[in-house]
């Protein structure tokens, strides 16, 4: 009776291997469409991927700095306008005409 049991028990252990062996194969196939489902519904609702996010972040930063630097550069070419145009209304100081004797 002893080696009965231990049979027993023998294939007893190899159905629970088993079945351990066949539930986690279950388990991966409903997590692999579960994902599926999960990025078809994502897809469908237009939401934005992380790295697509990042680049349109990146692109916008670099595009801010430009304008900053675009507008310091205005800023600098309108104070040499303004200079400019001081100078242009303006009349022109006459120079005093130095009397110089001219031998002919």
């Amino acid at each position: 009776m002893t080696q009965t049991t231990g049979k027993f028990f023998d294939e007893l252990g190899k159905l629970i291997t088993d079945a351990a062996g066949a539930a986690q194969g279950v388990r991966k196939e409903i997590e692999s469409v579960v994902r599926a489902q999960a990025e078809n519904i994502l897809r469908e609702l237009d939401i934005v991927q992380r790295e697509e996010f990042e680049a349109v972040k990146a692109m916008a930063q670099k595009a801010r700095q430009e304008n900053e630097q675009l507008k310091q550069r205005i800023a600098l070419l309108e104070e040499v306008l303004d200079e400019l145009e001081d100078e242009v209304a303006e009349p022109p100081t006459p120079r005093p005409q130095s009397k110089v004797k001219r031998s002919y």
